[in-house]
């Protein structure tokens, strides 16, 4: 019998990162948190201070989520899954083959499916619950050099909201989807970014701290919404340039421009000798 009192929470990609910082503070918010992530022994370091509950998943493998959703669940009800796991790969997407594709729809989309709909069949059977999906604002807008990316983040988006809606469909109006969309992230995804090209897109506004999207997240789990943009004015702006493709397309040199200088300032940013 699950208790909707219980919180307990399961997040994939949580040995370092955003992942880790979501884990983090949905720990010092009261939750019990189950961190998860391919590497076992560096999500078991990373969850020993947050009260020692991880295991290793490949978000990758069906039975696998479905197993780690069984285990949160057997703790007092699973409240929430967040799908944080994710690869990025830049450049034209010409120049990736077809494995590079592959491995960013796999763990990005089928990988953020698989945890969805583990956690669906967990918190649909006891009537309440909350899947919380980490898409990036390049789910909202086709961003140059990260086009594969995107193009992976775009099909979780709809999915997600497809899903939302056939749960209300189905009547159930107490299991809920979120989609988070942050702007770039300084976690160790863009650590080695600074000089690509590729990436320009992800430095072209508030270069975002894993702190900060964290603390959104947490907001996020207790008033569920479909699609929250971080910081709003650039989901409002993407959006807009989304609704305009030939604007957008004729926009890419000064996006590339800003993306470069976004680079600098981040390096400078990154390389300031500590004062404290």
């Amino acid at each position: 019998m699950t208790q909707p009192g219980r919180r307990v929470a399961v997040v994939t990609g949580a040995a370092g990162g955003l992942g880790h910082a979501i884990a983090t503070a949905l720990h010092a918010d009261g939750w019990s948190v189950l961190l998860t992530d391919l590497d076992p022994a560096a999500v078991a370091a990373a969850a020993a201070p947050l009260g020692g509950w991880s295991a290793a998943l490949d978000v990758r493998d069906e039975d696998a989520c479905a197993a780690v959703a069984a285990r949160a669940a057997d703790r007092g009800g699973l409240a929430l899954w967040v799908n944080n796991a994710g690869v990025l790969t830049t450049g034209p997407s010409w120049e990736h083959d077809g494995p590079t594709r592959r491995r960013m729809f796999d763990v990005n989309t089928l990988g953020a499916m698989n945890g969805t709909l583990a956690a669906l069949a967990v918190m649909r059977e006891q009537g309440h619950g909350h899947v919380l999906n980490v898409v990036s604002l390049a789910g909202l807008i086709a961003a140059p050099g990260e086009t594969v990316y995107a193009a992976s983040k775009h099909a979780l988006l709809a999915f997600s909201l497809g899903t939302l809606s056939d749960l209300r469909i189905a009547g159930y109006r107490r299991v809920h989807v979120s989609c988070l969309c942050p702007d770039g992230i300084w976690t160790p995804m863009l650590h080695d970014r600074l000089d690509d090209p590729g990436a320009v897109a992800s430095f072209t506004g508030s270069m975002l701290t894993a702190r900060q999207v964290a603390a959104r997240a947490v907001r996020l789990a207790h008033r569920p919404r479909p699609v929250v943009s971080l910081p709003r004015w650039r989901g409002a702006q993407v959006r807009l340039l989304d609704a305009l493709p030939r604007l957008a397309v004729a926009l890419t040199p000064l996006v590339q421009a800003a993306g470069r200088a976004g680079q600098r300032r981040q390096h400078r940013r990154s390389t300031r000798p500590d004062r404290r």
